[in-house]
This record gives structure tokens, C-alpha cells and sequence, in this order.
């Protein structure tokens, strides 16, 4: 009796997952925690939205499903950007830096980026006064 083709297609998928899992462990740079830097731009205006972290799964969950997913070091979990606000990240592009030590993902946000409600996190400047939130400019 031959299997449903869902499932067929989930053992696949289970099969991909695992394997992109692998070269990633042996490809990236992980910290000794397990993680890499994630930094997360907008990939139509290059504007940087966001700085997270992600483990080898996060990064593979990335990759094949193009949601943007990241490790909470807080929640000790995997997130998906969105999954909760609405605010969903559709990858575009992955990329990697030199050093393989740091991941760039290029997004198509939806709504806000920042947990505050802002596009982006980066909405404050550091002075040598401080930090400034943008509207003190």
C-alpha cells in the first residue's frame, strides 16, 4: 500500500531539513552557544530592520520555508517573525558573510520589524551624549 503523498512529501521535507541542517553546522561559524548573528534588512530599500540570533535549525526553517526565524535566547525557542503580530518576514535571499560567521536575510516585511512598533530597531542614535530616540533629532 503505497503512502498518502502529504506525508511522502513531509518525510522529504523531513529528509531536506536534516541535511541542510548538516552542512550547516559545517559551513557556518555558531558561537559556543550554538548561534549565529542574524541581521535582517529590507530587500527592496536596503534598510537595515533588525539584529537577532539563530541556531542551525532557524537558519534551515529559514531557508526552506523563507519565513524569517530566529532563536529566542530569552524564551530559549525558535520564533517565527510574525507568527503572533501579524508582522511576517517573507525571505527573499539568505546570504553570508566572509567569515561565515554572520547571516544577512533579505525580507519583505510586513508591518513592523521592532518589538516597540517601529519598521525598524534601529531607530536611535548613540551620541557622544548618549542614546537619542529618533523624534529628538
Amino acid at each position: 500500500m503505497s503512502e498518502p503523498v502529504e506525508s511522502t512529501q513531509n518525510f522529504v521535507d523531513a529528509v531536506d531539513q536534516e541535511a541542510l541542517f548538516d552542512a550547516l553546522v559545517h559551513q557556518l561559524r555558531f558561537d559556543d552557544r550554538g548561534l549565529i548573528p542574524v541581521v535582517t534588512q529590507d530587500a527592496r530599500t536596503g534598510e537595515v530592520l533588525m539584529m537577532a540570533w539563530a541556531d542551525a535549525e532557524a537558519v534551515a526553517r529559514t531557508i526552506t520555508r523563507r519565513e524569517g526565524t530566529y532563536w529566542s535566547r530569552s524564551r530559549g525557542e525558535l520564533w517565527v517573525k510574525g507568527a503572533t503580530s501579524g508582522h511576517v518576514q517573507k525571505v527573499r535571499t539568505v546570504l553570508v558573510d566572509c567569515d561565515a560567521d554572520t547571516v544577512l536575510y533579505l525580507v519583505e516585511q510586513s508591518g513592523a520589524a521592532c518589538h516597540t512598533g517601529n519598521r525598524t530597531c534601529f531607530f536611535r542614535e548613540l551620541t557622544a551624549d548618549g542614546i537619542r530616540n529618533d523624534e529628538e533629532s
